[in-house]
């Protein structure tokens, strides 16, 4: 029973340990609030600073994969560089080694018999606790409670592996070639998606002298392991970078291309014997068993710190590195701006009419996104569906990189009637995003429909035709209004908007008859209810832009003194508060 043993133990303790590592991380996380994004916005350019906040958020966070995942979300947004993200990856890697100190703390200090009392302490503030904080750290006293207790089971089921020549003789003949260890350590971790998981686990596996019962080998094979992990929890940004812009996979790239370099630099020393007798010399204790894990734990911080200062330097050769690894290539191009130079900051009327050519090109897409959503929810198209994301994504890219460049037009000597133009083609892209994003919640609609198996009746599919009909016309003009300043064409878009409106409240009508004469199903009603009004939102928007054509360009003095640089930090809190309530909303209904 001693291997059946094993392996309950190893499987409950590891489950407890990534349960409390979870409830950990996410308590430490609510308990800071969005500080924690707030703070890796405000990043200074200057990348040693960069790198001790990233290693400050992951110690806090007690997960380097999912810093990393927040830094790919940022610089997809476009909040961070990416020179700026790949130095907050280096120091979140020296983050990560915080959780290595804490079992070998428990090894020392017997923290564990504390475990019991933090998980009923926890527990208690966090169902008795009435003020939110109170709960936040109840589950982070929870969390270590439970991941200690995790802990405790796993040493357990390692013990029997001393005894166990079988098992020793393996680990100890795969420790002996260090590629071959570093591979295994790399799978591991990918595998239970948790760096700090296997950390734990290698460390208890030397602890319980599955490396052998002379420590100074357990910890020389040990060693590989660890470098293997610091290459298999990388995997995750990339897997988060997936569905990111060119950007966010860039900085997943060059989290993984980081680990890989430093791997490679150390291994030379791996064979030769040197990093076990540098890991010694640093130490303040003596090796044995009682301090193994304190051993590994060095050997892990030595590796990241070290590989964090010699490539800090280099942050800008492993972005051009990046770069050429994942070029842009023709379809990206296609949706992100290419004539917003910088040099033609210092000619604000070329800059000008160059961020026009770029606003009719987001335009174009923002309508792609919409025709390939309605194709979706009123044909089932799968394929359809698959694409909007994308575009949505491209409008996105193309809102950052006007906005931007606007921006930092703003601050150059403009006469007072180009000033006045700045405000009003920053709400013009704010609102094209917003078509953008009403898209998206179509498509959301659409896949819920298709999921459902619902459909629609004739007169609503006949309603939603006429409907995209207008629409269509209303994105056409609106085109034409921005690219040529076509009066008319913005003209045409007010009328258009007005038979939307109308259609609206018509439709809803028909649709509670309907519901009342039970000729449709109440969950598809939901779904047209909602399509109707996604649509009718995007041609609020669209209004909006018609009619900053029609005023010429023109900030209207009613709107007061609000600068370029108000109006950027308004539109990007109220994209992100639109799209994600519109979202949530959906998914309710």
């Amino acid at each position: 029973m001693n291997g059946l043993d094993t392996v309950f133990g190893l499987v409950g303790g590891l489950g407890l340990f990534l349960f409390g590592m979870g409830y950990l991380s996410g308590g430490l996380k609510r308990a800071a609030g969005d500080s924690l994004r707030k703070l890796l916005e405000k990043i200074t350019k200057w990348p040693l600073i960069a790198m001790l906040v990233g290693a400050g958020v992951t110690c806090l966070v007690q997960c380097s994969a999912g810093a990393a995942v927040m830094v790919v979300g940022l610089v997809s947004g476009g909040l961070l560089s990416l020179r700026q993200a790949l130095s907050v990856i280096l120091g979140a890697n020296i983050g990560t080694t915080f959780t290595a100190w804490l079992v070998a703390g428990m090894s020392i200090f017997k923290i564990t018999q504390y475990a019991l009392p933090a998980i009923g302490i926890g527990f208690a503030m966090t169902a008795l606790g009435k003020r939110p904080r109170t709960k936040h750290f109840g589950e982070i006293l929870l969390g270590f409670g439970i991941l200690f207790i995790g802990i405790y089971y796993m040493k357990g089921a390692f013990a029997p592996l001393n005894e166990n020549h079988q098992v020793r003789d393996i680990l100890i003949a795969i420790g002996d070639r260090p590629i071959l260890a570093v591979l295994a350590g790399t799978i591991i971790t990918m595998l239970i998606q948790s760096s700090s998981a296997s950390i734990v686990m290698i460390q208890t596996l030397a602890f319980a002298g599955a490396f052998g019962i002379e420590w100074e080998t357990a910890l020389r094979i040990a060693i590989p392991f660890v470098l293997g992990d610091n290459i298999g929890t990388t995997i995750t940004a990339q897997i988060a970078a997936w569905r990111t812009n060119l950007v966010g996979r860039r900085t997943a790239m060059g989290h993984t291309l980081f680990n890989v370099i430093g791997v490679l630099l150390v291994l030379p020393l791996v064979y030769l014997g040197w990093y076990v007798d540098l890991v010694k010399l640093v130490s303040p204790f003596a090796l044995s068993k009682g301090t193994i894990m304190v051993h590994i734990a060095i050997s892990h911080s030595l590796f990241n710190i070290v590989a964090a200062f010699v490539m800090l330097p280099l942050v800008g050769l492993l972005e051009k590195l990046v770069t050429k690894i994942l070029p842009t290539r023709p379809r990206h191009l296609e949706q992100m701006p290419v004539t917003l130079e910088r040099h033609l900051l210092e000619t604000p009327p070329v800059a000008i009419d160059q961020t026009r050519r770029e606003i009719v090109r987001m335009c174009s897409i923002a309508k792609d996104a919409v025709e390939l959503a309605v194709t979706a929810i009123t044909e089932d198209d799968r394929v359809a569906l698959s694409k909007v994301a994308r575009k949505e994504d491209a409008v996105d890219e193309f809102q950052t990189e006007i906005t931007r460049y606007l921006v930092e037009l703003s601050q150059r000597q403009l006469d007072p009637k180009m000033a006045n133009e700045l405000p009003v083609l920053l709400h013009t892209v704010n609102d094209i995003e917003r078509v953008s994003d009403h898209a998206t919640n179509i498509a959301e609609i659409a896949e819920r429909k298709i999921q459902k198996r619902q459909t629609f009746s004739e007169e609503a599919s006949q309603g939603m035709a006429l409907l995209w009909t207008e629409v269509s016309h209303m994105l056409d003009n609106v085109l034409s209004a921005v690219e040529f300043s076509d009066s008319g064409a913005a003209e045409r878009v007010l009328r258009h908007e007005e038979a939307v409106n109308q259609m609206q409240i018509d439709y809803r009508r028909a649709h509670i008859t309907r519901l009342s004469d039970g000729t449709c199903a109440v969950l598809a009603g939901v779904f047209f209810v909602d399509f109707v009004d996604n649509m009718e939102k995007i041609g609020d928007h669209l209004t909006n832009v018609a009619q900053g054509v029609l005023a010429g360009l023109q900030w209207s003095s009613r709107h007061g003194e609000t600068t370029a640089e108000d109006k950027v930090a308004v539109n990007c809190e109220g994209n992100t508060a639109s799209r994600q309530k519109g979202r949530e909303s959906i998914r309710e209904k």
